[in-house]
């Protein structure tokens, strides 16, 4: 049964969002007509194994993470232009794309995740709770998103396009250094920006939860 599916308002605030979106208005108009969606949501799903693989060959040789950045750049042109590319062509499946994008996102985090904590990089532990906090805030996004009819792309100015940029810059610093001082302690630098990408993801899930806890609350007030 389909009739109970219905499209969520799209809410994108992020600081990169306007030039994002002409950019892939633009090169889906001009995706050869071999290319569907599927194939570049595979595109998307690949290079994150291919991420993965490169932080952790990177242990050995740090030029491995110019071939993170690349699969990184191949990764945000799959998992951003697959639903552009639908839209464009007036070729939707609700449904189904949503579905597959969100499992593919998961399995995207556990393979670029996995592949830092083997790197040496970033500590497993950071990267596990790098991964737990994505996660909350991705399921809470799919409830807000079922409950509320309103699918979040982006939390303020970030989404996951300027999270892949940051990622990126942080791949050239390790090229020359790998760790940071703070308060007079040496730390791994992936591990510094690790905690604090973990403190930010769990702010962002408990600040969303109250907001549309809240406003679901008002919505079935009780008499």
């Amino acid at each position: 049964m389909t009739h109970g599916f219905q499209n969520a308002k799209r809410v994108q605030t992020s600081l990169l969002s306007g030039v994002e979106k002409k950019a892939l208005i633009w090169m889906a108009e001009r995706m050869p007509s071999c290319i569907n969606s599927d194939h570049l949501t595979l595109v998307g799903l690949l290079s994150m194994l291919g991420a993965g693989a490169g932080y952790w060959l990177s242990s050995g040789n740090t030029a491995w993470l110019w071939m993170v950045n690349g699969m990184i750049l191949l990764n945000w042109a799959g998992d951003s232009l697959d639903g552009t590319l639908a839209r464009v062509r007036n070729r939707q499946r609700p449904r189904y794309g949503f579905y597959v994008d969100h499992v593919v996102d998961a399995v995207s985090a556990v393979f670029l995740l996995g592949g830092l904590a083997l790197s040496g990089y970033m500590s497993a532990t950071v990267a596990a709770g790098l991964l737990v906090a994505f996660l909350l805030l991705a399921v809470e996004s799919y409830l807000a998103t079922c409950t509320l009819g309103t699918f979040r792309l982006s939390h303020g100015l970030f989404s996951p396009t300027e999270l892949r940029l940051l990622l990126m810059i942080g791949n050239a610093a390790l090229s020359t250094r790998t760790e940071a001082t703070i308060l007079g302690g040496r730390y791994l630098l992936f591990d510094a920006g690790g905690v604090i990408g973990v403190a930010g993801m769990l702010l962002l899930f408990a600040w969303a939860a109250i907001r549309n806890t809240t406003a679901l609350y008002c919505q079935e007030r009780l008499p």
